[in-house]
């Protein structure tokens, strides 16, 4: 299905955008969120990982329990997100990725070897 960026879809995609930054301007909280770039994001899943593996306090609070099968999900959409990106990312980008990808696969290894 091929969307020429015309017609009701896309009409309808440009108002909800609308409405979405008109909301999130006008929901002033006094929490200050990191800039959301590249590098954030894969650092938020990065987290998300660790979590899953128990190397990181859960954000919620919730005692540290090992979920490989959560940890293996972010870890492969990390890696599908490597893919997708390759040769769009700066080098730092680049770097920061494969970095990140690699160390979360051989924790994800040392962690199930020890279960």
């Amino acid at each position: 299905m091929s969307d020429s960026g015309s017609g009701p879809d896309s009409k309808r995609r440009a108002q909800g955008a609308e409405a979405f930054e008109r909301a999130r301007n006008d929901a002033k909280s006094g929490d200050e969120m990191p800039a959301i770039d590249f590098s954030t994001f894969v650092l938020s899943l990065s987290h998300s990982a660790l979590v899953h593996l128990g190397d990181a306090p859960d954000p919620t609070g919730a005692s540290a329990a090992v979920s490989l099968p959560l940890a293996r999900q972010t870890i492969d959409l990390l890696g599908l997100l490597q893919e997708k990106t390759k040769g769009n990312l700066t080098g730092a980008e680049e770097h920061m990725m494969d970095q990140v990808v690699y160390e979360l696969r051989m924790r994800f290894v040392e962690v199930s070897k020890g279960r």
